[in-house]
């Protein structure tokens, strides 16, 4: 994909993804990222085909050969505020302006383009399967934010952030139902403030 941009005349292109759309907590990760147009992949591909500890080890690479890049996290009290979609592209739109390369073409993960980003650029669906530049920006993300969950477990140990990630797992939502939302909980979601609406009743009975 890269090299069909580039046959249009871009020169320098950003590729982005983000990871944790779907948990019940913690922020949205996302990621931009330049490579060098001569670049080994080194087994790149989508993060969730890859193990923890090739993810790991790629994050390192990848930091390390890329030309430019930059992780934006974007916290629950704002996705609250604005969405998740609305959270995922502003994160986005966040690491394309502060990386130290600017780039004059981005391809974005997902069917959404990034609003008002001033750029030419392409959203592609699976774009993380289709264009190594995205697949990159996903490992950094899924790397990034399963690394600030781990923290956050060591705050909340009753809700098992390092092993379910936030994710609406069984376990997970069991938790939620017995111990009540915590700070990092995503109030907007569904499953959320259901809970805390039970929550509140159960101490009012």
């Amino acid at each position: 994909m890269e090299k069909d941009i580039r046959s249009s005349g871009f020169k320098v292109i950003a590729g982005c993804d983000e990871a944790g759309r779907g948990p019940l907590a913690g922020p949205v990760v996302c990621a931009a990222v330049i490579l060098p147009q001569k670049f080994r992949g080194n087994g790149i591909s989508d993060c969730k085909l890859l193990s923890k500890y090739k993810r790991d080890e790629l994050f390192e690479y990848i930091v390390n050969k890329a030309v430019a890049h930059k992780i934006v996290a974007i916290d629950q009290s704002v996705i609250d505020q604005i969405n998740i979609l609305q959270a995922s592209l502003l994160g986005m739109k966040l690491a394309v302006y502060n990386m130290r390369g600017f780039p004059d073409f981005v391809i974005v993960d997902g069917n959404h383009e990034i609003p008002d980003l001033g750029l030419p650029q392409l959203p592609v669906i699976k774009g993380d399967q289709k264009s190594i530049s995205v697949a990159a920006a996903s490992i950094l993300a899924k790397v990034a934010r399963d690394r600030i969950m781990d923290s956050l477990h060591n705050l909340c140990p009753q809700y098992n952030f390092k092993q379910n990630k936030g994710y609406p797992t069984r376990a997970h939502k069991e938790a939620i139902l017995k111990y009540g939302p915590c700070c990092y909980h995503r109030r907007s979601f569904k499953f959320i403030s259901e809970a805390k609406g039970l929550q509140e009743q159960l101490f009012l009975d």
